[in-house]
């Protein structure tokens, strides 16, 4: 049974919702609150809790509740109320269910998953206790050791909540590893792909034929010394610390779509008339003929897309960075990570964009030196990296092995280019010679690789112009 169930509702769900609520266990069940009186929590008898209820999240986005859970909501603006469940017991399972199920009778709307949340009867909950609660426990934390923080998902897209985001940060401030186990057939959101790409942070996926392995890399993990860890081959030595693949890792079928994928850094001088966003919103729509459809700081994406409101909230939190995800329409699935930092330089945005196409579906690949045209002339872009790989539309990330992305182009912003001496930087090794974008006097520089997009061998081509444009 799942430990996260979720009320989309048409209305907020007002106080006496909640409390019908929180009644789910009946009058006896002890209610105290967390996370500045955002998460409201039952608990048992000696105070330790049973379920979480986060507080409402206005959705003003169309097509998250579909992307993250496939369930139909209610009519864009709706509102998302999250329990979680205490992990192993069906008791507090049930109550969550209980109580979702009421929010969604009296607040308009349905929750999810529909199996769970069938009875809006008070869940019998006599005599029933936790385990005690670790002293640093978060809400979301399954399992605390003194190496890493666990937490158990149960959802088809595990997404950058903002209980998963506050996890990440209390696992990095107190120099953690974050490891998230899911059962076989869940995907991962692109947003948390990255976060769990560095060791000891890692995506453990319960295997069909038994055991664990590393949704990411495939290597057969277990359950060692405080952590899930690779198990080590048996012709294994220091010197080549290999570890088993598992089979389930390696059985592929070929997507059938593609995902274009683009990285660049911009970095703008620090003053008061910055707005951010800018160069975001500007290859959105060159490549998609419309702007981004919303933003926030967690999935699932809140907010109206909006510049002004982004500058706002990093503003706001300066000189610490901040980090958002930003989604496009339905039609074309996109999704974009945003770091935006304070250094130096001035105010760096780092982005990842990916957009998905399916097999009758043409990636537009004509539109790209226009698009980096417009960052390199009015967005003070640094450099960009385009790739082209064979993954789904829908931009999930699968417990199996994907291909890596080959490199379209690359772009050296303007500054960049000036700064290498000896006009090495128009003097390159690729058979193509590189285009300049903007002015002549003082142009960025767009490199495009020859060859098929499904051969790796042009990263070779990608690696030489890396060393010749440092001097190498």
């Amino acid at each position: 049974m799942t430990k996260d169930v979720i009320a989309l509702t048409q209305r907020m769900p007002d106080p006496w919702a909640m409390l019908a609520g929180l009644l789910s266990g009946g009058p006896d069940k002890l209610v105290d609150t967390a996370g500045e009186g955002a998460v409201v929590r039952l608990c048992d008898g000696e105070g330790r809790p049973l379920v979480s209820v986060e507080a409402p999240l206005f959705v003003q986005v169309p097509g998250e509740a579909e992307r993250l859970l496939g369930a139909t909501p209610p009519p864009v603006p709706y509102w998302w109320t999250e329990a979680r469940a205490t992990t192993g017991v069906e008791e507090a399972e049930r109550l969550a269910g209980t109580c979702a199920a009421r929010l969604a009778a009296l607040a308009d709307g349905s929750a999810w998953p529909p199996e769970a949340t069938r009875s809006l009867a008070v869940v019998e909950t006599d005599g029933l206790s936790v385990a005690p609660e670790p002293a640093a426990a978060h809400p979301a934390v399954d399992v605390l050791t003194d190496k890493v923080a666990v937490v158990i998902q149960d959802r088809p897209v595990v997404a950058m909540t903002a209980w998963l985001s506050d996890a990440f940060r209390a696992a990095a401030t107190a120099e953690l590893g974050l490891q998230v186990v899911t059962p076989p057939g869940a995907t991962l959101s692109p947003a948390v792909r990255e976060s769990l790409s560095t060791w000891p942070c890692r995506w453990v996926v319960r295997d069909e034929r038994g055991g664990y392995y590393d949704g990411l890399t495939g290597a057969v993990l277990r359950w060692h010394d405080g952590m899930f860890a690779p198990v080590p081959s048996p012709d294994a030595t220091a010197d080549d610390p290999r570890t088993p693949v598992a089979a389930t890792y390696q059985d592929v079928t070929p997507a059938a779509g593609r995902q274009l994928a683009v990285t660049f850094r911009t970095v703008h001088p620090a003053d008061e008339h910055l707005v951010l966003g800018g160069a975001l919103e500007s290859i959105w729509r060159e490549l998609t003929g419309r702007p981004p459809a919303g933003w926030g700081t967690a999935e699932p994406a809140n907010l109206p897309w909006s510049p002004r409101q982004l500058t706002d909230l990093a503003r706001d939190r300066a000189p610490e960075p901040t980090w958002v995800v930003v989604v496009g329409n339905p039609e074309r699935p996109g999704l974009a990570t945003v770091r935006i930092s304070r250094t130096k330089a001035g105010v760096e945005e780092d982005v990842t964009l990916m957009f998905g196409y399916g097999p009758d579906e043409a990636p537009p690949i004509d539109a790209l030196p226009r698009a980096a045209e417009l960052l390199a002339t009015r967005h003070r872009l640094q450099s960009m990296l385009i790739q082209l790989r064979k993954a789904r539309r829908d931009l999930a990330v699968p417990p199996r092995f994907e291909g890596p992305g080959v490199p379209l182009a690359f772009v050296l912003g303007a500054e960049e280019v000036s700064g290498i001496p000896d006009d090495r930087a128009r003097k390159t090794p690729l058979t193509e010679a590189p285009a300049p974008l903007g002015p002549q006097t003082r142009p960025a520089l767009y490199y495009p690789f020859q060859g098929d997009p499904s051969d790796l061998s042009v990263w070779q081509d990608f690696e030489r112009l890396m060393r010749h444009l440092k001097g190498a």
